[in-house]
């Protein structure tokens, strides 16, 4: 039988086995412990090797310290993960409306349809314009560009609360910006019944926030305001773009990276809260304006 020692096990003839593998023969021993280790327990060192009970035990007591940004905050090295999986939800809802007209209507946002349906205040942040291609690269390029600089610098959970409040605040800025509909008259010359798609309001969201954080950072923003500018342009000159979605966005994106930024050391769950608060001080405006609003002679066939 095995005869358990200090620093060991041996087997019935005296050979030393692996306390985790008892059935392997383990002639080498952790610097650390002493004990034997077979191949699949050690885990080489500065000096020889450690077995993995060392290791964990190590890790244990002394964690690594949390990589952060310039910001302060727990950064995300690596790949955009978010900002990968935001295009690839992009690209996949172009698809579904290529396929179905119905998927289309149920998901861009209409403020006559959004009091009853508010998930449209954030999908039509992921819809493009199906019958031009251009609409969705454009975004997602801007998307991708922005996102490999402010993911790593925010932490994912950040950079996609960030984005998602940015696109909210494009829905409800175009909303508020637009005009309700007046009894009486055309329905559908109303902001309210027109149909709302595309990542723009978060695209500027983020675009402002790359701003406000490079501002606080010291960092030169002359090249940002340049494109938001050209933006600004391109949106007051070209047909069927929404400035007033662009302008919310915008604005709720730079108010967001201030949030962010001011609580900077905290905790990871008082910033989203803070974003939190944010997003539900946006569905306030818009139920206000519903509220103010005489839509009781409107019949919104589904």
């Amino acid at each position: 039988m095995s005869v358990p020692l200090d620093n060991g096990s041996y087997d019935e003839q005296g050979i030393p086995v692996c306390p985790r593998h008892p059935q392997i023969a383990a002639y080498t021993r952790c610097q650390r412990c002493g004990r034997p280790a077979c191949t699949q327990c050690q885990v080489p060192a500065s000096v020889g090797f450690q077995c993995v009970d060392c290791v964990a035990a190590e890790r244990k007591a002394n964690p690594m310290p949390t990589q952060r940004s310039e910001l302060g905050m727990p950064a995300a090295p690596g790949r955009p993960l978010v900002t990968f999986g935001i295009i690839g939800i992009c690209v996949a809802v172009w698809v579904g409306e290529l396929m179905s007209w119905s998927f289309f209507g149920n998901v861009a946002f209409i403020a006559l349809a959004a009091q009853d349906e508010p998930w449209r205040y954030v999908t039509s942040g992921f819809a493009h314009d199906r019958s031009n291609v251009i609409h969705l690269l454009f975004n997602m390029m801007a998307l991708y560009f922005m996102g490999q600089y402010l993911e790593p610098m925010l932490g994912r959970l950040r950079f996609a609360a960030l984005y998602l409040v940015a696109v909210l605040g494009g829905s409800v800025g175009y909303q508020l910006l637009t005009s309700a509909p007046v009894r009486g008259g055309d329905l559908y010359a109303s902001g309210w019944a027109t149909p709302l798609v595309g990542a723009s309001g978060g695209v500027f969201g983020l675009f402002v926030a790359v701003i406000v954080l490079n501002r606080h950072l010291g960092r030169e923003i002359g090249p940002m305001l340049t494109l938001i500018a050209i933006n600004v342009v391109l949106g007051f000159t070209m047909s069927n773009v929404a400035w007033q979605a662009h302008l919310g966005g915008a604005i709720v994106g730079g108010i967001a990276a201030g949030l962010l930024y001011a609580v900077r050391r905290r905790s990871t769950a008082i910033q989203l809260g803070l974003l939190g608060g944010l997003a539900a001080l946006l569905f306030a405006a818009a139920y206000v304006s519903f509220a103010m609003a005489d839509l009781s002679w409107i019949q919104i066939v589904r």
